[in-house]
């Protein structure tokens, strides 16, 4: 190799011997005689030494050399006057004796340092550059050791890592896949997966009783910070087991990332919560529970007391900042405004400040002192506490308050990025209904067993049937999903009925599934965890994009490569479409 060691290792017991290093220039310092030169690779940064008065040649050279330069340097390794110990190399340097240029670099369009001066799309146009940078390299290390320790985990379990087709067939449920066209049968198309569902089913009936994949993964939807046209999922599955035996292995794979990642020890099982129980207490099934300020449902306190607001709405619910009674008509104008945004959906807010001397009230001419003291028992409110209360449909009252709670959790700095707060939350339900095309959607997927206790709704009212499903939320975030799998094709075949399949359609879209069902499927079950953002979450950051090598931007465009691009008309032509404009 070029080097005999890297710019991160060189420590003190190396002093008096010759090495030679590679990597790039971070910065150069000409002070006067004497030119020092910072060398960066993948693992640190060495600083390097030239001296006018012992090579004045070398100096010269050295003081031609940019920012960013690829290099190689020969020397010996030297105790530094003037110690750096924020580094590992801080109390060492390299006297060059040769100073090779291996490849010179434009100026950059931005400084590559941990505190840059690039704005997020410059940086993303030159991701390459960026990747330099301290820390985002910390990310993608992080990103290598949690797969590293994934594998590790799953291994010792005896599961066996499995390809499955990139390329498949288009389905419906779940969101818009993204669709490859084939040359060779033109006006039919290939879709690239959501998920390996089906496959990871199939290789249950196949007889690989213990499966995983980190797998690619594609949804052609709308983007935001924690989603990506691709994404990477670490995808389970389990033949023999039931719900319980799928939570404790995967328990222990979230406990064994926490140890080796984190250094933390969760002792314990974690947590479960129903779905309806995590909507009650928090308005949503991603519950975060570094925090309380759980929602209390007030309704039938405040309902009939002459306010037609309250009067005339399904459910009135509200949340106790504890200490919050301080709060300035501003701040609360504030609060108002937020919970008035249309993706909150709320009408307005009730406040009332729990003094000792008084109690002050937006709604003081409705409501008597004691009246408001039942509400503040109702949600466990005490002296100089703040009750905030939002009425309206039951569904998105519930939804605008967990808004509204986690946005008290920030402004109160209650989200603690180094907490982790694991939970499961299980029996979601089986189907949704949607108003507009009039039937159920399944919650999760098709392939989603019910618990066993609710088969006879079915026939019904199958609404309310519960799934064999469970999510594992950490902080809010959910880290992922999976459910006990239907392996019974009359069953599946109810599911499908429900999903308002006919037999034909449902031939047609998984007849390869259920024709493998009457060779024999074991009872299964599996998950799958959205790995990019398990690593933010204990990255400690918000955006998945910060933790992928080269991602695409929130309008899902790769500004590195300008893509998505048109093709030729050739290329059109072979794969027999046209572009049609509107």
């Amino acid at each position: 190799m070029l080097r005999t060691h890297t710019c991160g290792e060189l420590q003190l017991s190396s002093r008096e011997k010759e090495v030679t290093l590679c990597g790039w220039v971070q910065k150069s310092r000409d002070l006067g005689g004497m030119t020092f030169i910072d060398m960066r690779d993948r693992y640190g940064i060495t600083q390097l030494v030239f001296n006018m008065e012992t090579n004045a040649g070398l100096y010269n050279k050295a003081r031609k050399i940019g920012r960013e330069f690829v290099i190689c340097a020969t020397g010996i390794v030297k105790e530094r006057s003037n110690k750096n110990l924020n580094i590992p190399t801080g109390e060492i340097e390299i006297e060059v004796k040769e100073l090779k240029v291996l490849n010179p670099s434009d100026v950059p369009p931005f400084t590559i340092e941990e505190k840059t001066d690039g704005g997020e799309e410059l940086r993303m146009k030159y991701r390459y550059l960026d990747l330099r940078r301290n820390p985002v390299k910390k990310n993608i290390i992080l990103r290598y050791e949690m797969a590293r320790e994934v594998r590790k985990y799953l291994d010792k379990k005896d599961f066996i890592e499995i390809e499955t087709p990139v390329l498949i067939k288009s389905t419906p449920e779940g969101a818009r896949d993204f669709v490859v066209p084939s040359r060779l049968k033109a006006g039919e198309f290939y879709a690239l997966p959501q998920s390996p569902q089906t496959f990871k089913q199939l290789l249950m009936i196949s007889g690989f009783d213990k499966y995983f994949q980190l797998v690619k993964c594609f949804r052609d939807e709308d983007y935001r910070a924690d989603r990506q046209p691709e994404f990477t999922q670490i995808d389970c599955e389990m033949s023999f087991v039931e719900r319980d035996d799928i939570l404790k292995t995967f328990e222990g794979l979230a406990k064994h990332l926490f140890k080796k990642i984190r250094d933390f020890d969760y002792t314990g099982a974690f947590p479960r919560l129903s779905y309806s129980e995590a909507i009650e207490k928090y308005g949503t099934d991603k519950p975060d529970t570094r925090f309380g300020m759980l929602i209390q449902d007030i309704t039938e306190l405040a309902k009939g007391k002459g306010f037609k607001l309250f009067d005339s709405v399904e459910y009135i619910g509200g949340i106790c900042v504890k200490g919050g009674a301080g709060y300035s008509r501003k701040e609360l104008d504030t609060l108002t405004a937020f919970v008035r945004k249309p993706q909150i959906g709320a009408t307005g807010l009730v406040y009332v400040k729990l003094n000792s001397d008084a109690v002050k009230s937006s709604v003081d001419k409705f409501f008597t002192r004691e009246e408001l003291d039942k509400w503040a028992a109702n949600m466990k409110g005490e002296n100089g506490d703040l009750l905030l209360v939002l009425a309206g449909e039951r569904k998105k009252t519930l939804y605008a308050l967990s808004k509204l709670r986690l946005e008290m959790g920030k402004q109160l700095d209650l989200m603690d990025k180094n907490t982790f707060t694991p939970l499961w939350v299980v029996d979601f339900p089986l189907l949704e209904w949607d108003d507009e095309s009039q039937k159920y959607h399944a919650k999760h997927h098709p392939f989603t067993s019910a618990i066993k206790d609710d088969f006879h709704l079915f026939k019904t009212d199958p609404g309310k049937i519960r799934a064999n499903a469970y999510d594992l939320v950490i902080n809010g975030v959910e880290i992922g999903g999976g459910s006990i799998r239907i392996h019974d094709k009359q069953e599946q075949a109810e599911m499908f009925r429900l999903l308002g399949f006919s037999h034909e359609e449902a031939e047609k879209q998984f007849g390869f599934l259920m024709n493998a069902f009457r060779y024999g499927a074991p009872p299964h079950g599996g998950i799958a965890f959205g790995f990019d953002r398990w690593v933010t979450l204990f990255g400690g950051s918000n955006s998945i994009r910060d933790y992928i090598a080269f991602p695409k931007n929130t309008a899902g465009r790769d500004v590195m490569i300008d893509t998505p691009s048109a093709l030729s008309d050739e290329q059109l032509g072979e794969l027999s479409l046209k572009v049609v404009n509107k």
